[in-house]
């Protein structure tokens, strides 16, 4: 590679999951893995430099500038819609994103429906395409507590295995959108650094095809 590459990764098991995808694909950075504090890891000798951040700050690290190369969830690239460029689908990550509600929950069309979120445009723009009329409750936790609670009739969350819905008695009713980790660029880094983040993409293409 001519140029350094910097990539953001998503703290935690996925990005731990993320990373050893780079390196099987040849953009391996050792000590990115070392039970440490430091937050930023360099490979001299390739060029590559990692760096962890929170998952929801990746897109503004890339979108920004100061990642080239960054993985994200769909979730928050279709919430947050930032200004990049997506390049791959890494088939980690999955899950998706869900209407849940109280068990037995019948919608009533004549009534505005209250949606409890932590993705208002998510469900936004889900419920404008079927045409029905929300009201949106923002939340940043607990999203589960506002049916049981009154506060909202449904939710618009993150579904992996559906267990913590079950658990409080309320069940996924509606898919809204499939989501996993997403390879993404910064645009103009994209043109300015065009075959060192190819390479990249084609070594983790690759990596997928063997993996399947």
């Amino acid at each position: 590679m001519s140029e350094w590459i910097n990539i953001a990764l998503p703290k935690g098991r996925l990005g731990e999951k993320v990373y050893k995808r780079f390196a099987a694909a040849g953009f391996e950075c050792p000590e990115v893995l070392d039970d440490t504090r430091k937050l930023i890891f360099e490979n001299t000798e390739k060029k590559l430099r990692y760096f962890w951040v929170k998952p929801s700050d990746v897109a503004i690290y890339v979108e920004r500038g100061a990642a080239d190369v960054g993985v994200a969830g769909k979730d928050i690239l279709l919430e947050y819609r930032p200004e990049i460029f997506e390049l791959l689908d890494l088939d980690l990550g999955k899950c998706r994103m869900a209407v849940a509600a109280k068990k037995g929950f019948r919608d009533d069309p004549e009534r505005t429906l209250r949606v409890a979120t932590k993705f208002p445009h998510i469900a936004g723009e889900y419920y404008r395409k079927l045409g029905r009329d929300i009201d949106i409750i923002k939340l940043n936790g607990s999203i589960e507590l506002a049916p049981i609670l009154g506060l909202s009739d449904v939710i618009v969350d993150i579904v992996e295995t559906g267990t913590t819905l079950l658990e409080n008695d309320l069940e996924p009713i509606q898919t809204v959108v499939p989501i996993s980790a997403r390879l993404i660029a910064n645009r103009s880094g994209f043109q300015f650094k065009y075959q060192e983040i190819q390479a990249i993409v084609n070594g983790l293409q690759q990596q997928l095809e063997e993996t399947k």
